[in-house]
């Protein structure tokens, strides 16, 4: 069988099979009752990316944390009257 085939059945069988699944996978939790803010119903989702989806969101994310440190930077050296 290849393995088109084979991702073709784990999908339609319902099979949880340990390991990352060719498309990624999908972690959510959801914060007890008691945990929430006001009442308000709190969901995460993360989402496992592997391979070159991966290295992508990994250069995305340091860009956008450069830029983060950058702009910290530049809030300190301000005088405080501005």
């Amino acid at each position: 069988m290849d393995q088109q085939k084979q991702h073709e059945n784990h999908e339609n069988s319902g099979v949880n099979l340990p390991g990352i699944a060719p498309n990624g996978r999908v972690i959510s939790y959801n914060v007890p009752v008691g945990e929430r803010p006001g009442g308000i119903k709190v969901r995460f989702k993360i989402r496992i990316a592997t391979g070159k989806r991966a290295q992508e969101i990994d250069a995305r994310q340091a860009a956008v944390i450069m830029e983060v440190l950058q702009w910290q930077r530049q809030q300190r050296t301000r005088p405080s009257g501005s």
